[in-house]
């Protein structure tokens, strides 16, 4: 029989279904793992089910050439933490879970646009700091978001599904950046040529784009500049999508009204400067965080899991 390892625990249902076939160990540690453990799970096991932190990178797989784990069954769409082309270099398949992310990740987009724009996050601190003073017509006013023009960077399943409730539950314009051509976006929507046109357009700007190297720092300075000082920036991405010193600044400076964040650059570690500002509202990473969607997320890492072990092309290979 078959050895997994299941990185971090996961929903009690997704650790069965691979006991139906394989002979399964939890890792019971919810932080990343280390590089020795990492280099220990590819000589151990047959197939490793890791998720965002276990940094798989082209190091570790020159440490074991060999490696018996010949699967990477990625708990995420999102596998920037893995190397892949190492990975397949030493004869190790990636895959990973898209569509299951897809809904879960567009509400926390629609639920940072609504806390930033309707500056709720500062709204509850204050309630909680017991300096209240009751309502008065002027009392922390935010921006309507109805009517509104949402820019879009990445027009992917993700950032067609923001676009859909935004476009159908505010009427929003939608204008979008992609880097190949979307032929249908789902809702009427204007394609622009570069990110500072969308930037400078949109009352809203909300990143959906992978991460990865090519991705990096994509949001920085001149795209700041470019917004509106009454617009407001969301990123439901990769935190290191952003330069978080750019955007520490315009938020600081007024550059931008507020900002709404769910990952960070250099996450979990959130800069001091950042968590100070009552213009951002700060999640933990929440893109995912429901039940259902992290167990459908765990089936079809098992399915995956399934495919190959029975010789099969898993049905998400990366």
């Amino acid at each position: 029989m078959a050895r997994i390892l299941i990185t971090r625990p996961l929903p009690e249902a997704v650790c069965d279904a691979v006991r139906d076939f394989a002979e399964v160990e939890v890792r019971a540690s919810t932080a990343p793992m280390k590089p020795a453990e990492m280099r220990a799970s590819l000589t151990v096991f047959d197939a490793v089910l890791p998720t965002l932190g276990d940094a798989y990178d082209a190091e570790i797989f020159d440490e074991v050439p060999h490696p018996r784990a010949r699967l990477l069954a990625n708990f995420g769409v999102g596998y920037n933490h893995i190397d892949v082309a190492a990975a397949r270099a030493a004869g190790v398949t990636v895959t990973n879970t898209p569509g299951a992310v897809t809904d879960a990740t567009a509400d926390i987009a629609l639920t940072l646009i609504l806390m930033s724009c309707r500056r709720a996050a500062e709204g509850e601190r204050l309630v909680r700091s017991g300096a209240w003073q009751g309502w008065h017509p002027t009392q922390m006013l935010g921006q309507h978001v109805s009517g509104k023009t949402l820019g879009i960077v990445g027009m992917g399943r993700i950032g067609k599904a923001i676009a859909r409730r935004c476009h159908h539950g505010f009427g929003m314009d939608v204008v979008f950046f992609n880097r190949s051509p979307v032929d249908d976006p789902g809702v009427p929507a204007t394609p622009v040529e570069s990110i500072a046109k969308v930037a400078r357009a949109a009352d809203v700007l909300v990143t959906a784009v992978p991460g990865g190297a090519s991705t990096r720092h994509l949001i920085g300075a001149e795209v700041f500049e470019a917004m509106k000082p009454t617009a407001h920036f969301v990123n439901i991405a990769r935190g290191d999508v952003v330069d978080e010193t750019a955007l520490i600044s315009a938020l600081q400076t007024g550059q931008i009204a507020g900002a709404g964040l769910d990952v960070y650059e250099f996450e979990p570690e959130v800069p001091e400067a950042l968590r100070a500002l009552d213009n951002v509202t700060l999640l933990p990473h929440l893109g995912t965080a429901a039940l259902e969607v992290r167990a459908a997320m765990g089936m079809m890492a098992v399915e995956n899991i399934r495919a190959f072990l029975a010789g099969e092309t898993p049905p998400n290979v990366v």
